[in-house]
């Protein structure tokens, strides 16, 4: 009977309209929910035939979930470096356990990037996910491979230390007054090879001779100590583009085997009348046009320029850059001295780059490569089902995976201190409600009314 389809018809109203209605309540709730996406129930008429001329048979709607993954919601800045969002198509991989991860252990995929550190030093999201990446190697070395998601680990940041960089270089950036130092006399006749040598002066002011002037520099040794090292200048009387210069350990207690308390070096520095460092006759790093450079030995040398034996420590190669190095007719000053290498250090954060490589940052400066995020695409991501935490998973409708290196093969670049917002508009969600519960209410009226035409039928009888 027409009556009673009808009745059939304003129920699978009210169903459709629930499902609409608990879409609409999904979207609402998440609208700060990171990177969520919004879903839409959409309705499609349900027929059947007509065989009866003349009758029609109501046959009601049916519900169709559609969900809008690759809509892509605003990126916002963010105070977290692991904040991170994706500016393009793709999915960060992710598993729900940080380590050991095997074949077994199933991957999801979620474009929720609020992932901060947690206590074992690996990046979790909101959702509880922890974050997959291809690992760097000790030299700092990564191999992406496209096809094994098992070739992927969770990263971690805090299970790495940082290592001792031997000081091989720095760089002077200073100058000596032309004009001397007026008033300034040496407190004796000069003799690098004698008890009146500058070190001499710098290890016991009461001997030795008066420098012009001296700066001191740090090294870092191999076990990552900070050297002390010292250079001295006097300015040669019969020669004004000429001045003695001494290298020396602070304390000299630290050097064995120098001539003088802890002298590395002696001999001339001299420039040319321009003022610029001239290193074709200078004779401070051995025969004139020597490469500026002092070395020391290590503390189990037998012999030689070393450091001594308590410390403990192998030697010590540095190359000075003297190119900044002048003697111009202004006040004697150093402007800079940058020393290279670096101590042991802790982690400060993690720096996560747009082609997803990412680094530990240490507070002696060193930066360590960790390991690379890999982006991974489908055919169709609308057909990924969702699952809690705001991930979803591979079904046949999306189509197989392909991991990719962020910007790369269509992947987006990854961008840190930034999170996807919802694509959630609230005014669209609210519109919606609106409709929804005024068609709800339509498909009960059907009901109610069809139910007083069949009490009108039965009540024919009477």
């Amino acid at each position: 009977m027409s009556i009673t389809s009808a009745l059939y018809a304003g129920a699978s109203g009210l169903i459709a309209n629930s499902a609409s209605m608990a879409a609409i309540s999904d979207n609402i709730a998440n609208t700060n929910t990171t990177a969520y996406k919004r879903n839409q129930v959409n309705f499609s008429s349900l027929v059947t035939a007509q065989l009866v001329e003349g009758r029609y048979g109501a046959s009601g709607v049916g519900a169709v979930t559609r969900q809008f993954v690759t809509s892509q919601g605003l990126i916002q800045a963010a105070a977290s470096p692991t904040d991170i969002a994706i500016g393009g198509a793709g999915f960060f991989v992710v598993t729900d356990r940080a380590a050991p991860i095997t074949n077994q252990d199933p991957r999801f995929y979620t474009r929720s990037g609020s992932f901060t550190v947690d206590a074992d030093g690996f990046l979790v999201n909101d959702g509880g996910y922890y974050l997959q990446g291809w690992l760097a190697d000790a030299n700092g070395t990564i191999t992406p491979d496209p096809s094994d998601l098992n070739q992927m680990q969770s990263i971690n940041i805090k299970n790495v230390s940082a290592q001792v960089i031997q000081t091989t270089e720095v760089i002077v950036n200073a100058n000596l007054d032309k004009r001397g130092v007026p008033g300034s006399l040496p407190s004796g006749p000069y003799n690098a090879a004698t008890a009146a040598s500058m070190s001499d002066y710098a290890d016991d002011p009461a001997t030795g001779t008066r420098p012009d002037f001296t700066f001191q520099m740090n090294v870092i040794d191999s076990s990552g100590g900070t050297r002390r090292i010292a250079m001295s200048f006097l300015q040669d009387d019969a020669n004004p583009n000429s001045w003695y210069a001494e290298i020396h350990s602070v304390p000299a207690s630290e050097i064995a085997g120098s001539v003088r308390p802890g002298q590395i070096r002696s001999g001339l520095i001299n420039f040319n009348t321009d003022g610029t460092f001239d290193q074709t006759t200078s004779t401070l790093f051995g025969p004139p046009n020597s490469p500026p450079n002092f070395t020391i030995g290590a503390s189990s040398a037998p012999a030689g320029i070393r450091y001594a034996a308590g410390l403990g420590i192998d030697g010590s190669d540095v190359d000075l850059n003297l190119t900044n190095l002048t003697q111009f007719a202004s006040l004697t000053t150093v402007n800079s001295l940058n020393p290279n290498g670096s101590t042991v250090g802790a982690v400060l954060r993690a720096e996560v780059a747009e082609d997803g490589k990412v680094s530990a940052v240490f507070d002696n400066g060193q930066i360590r490569l960790l390991g690379q995020i890999g982006i991974a695409t489908f055919p169709n991501p609308d057909g990924l089902d969702a699952v809690t935490g705001n991930a979803y998973v591979e079904t046949s409708r999306s189509g197989e995976y392909s991991v990719k290196q962020p910007q790369l093969g269509g992947a987006g670049s990854v961008e840190s201190y930034a999170l996807e917002a919802s694509n959630v508009d609230l005014a669209t969600e609210f519109t919606n409600l609106i409709i929804t519960q005024r068609a709800y209410s339509a498909s009960s009226k059907v009901i109610t009314t069809s139910d007083q035409m069949l009490d009108e039928l039965i009540n024919i009888k009477r």
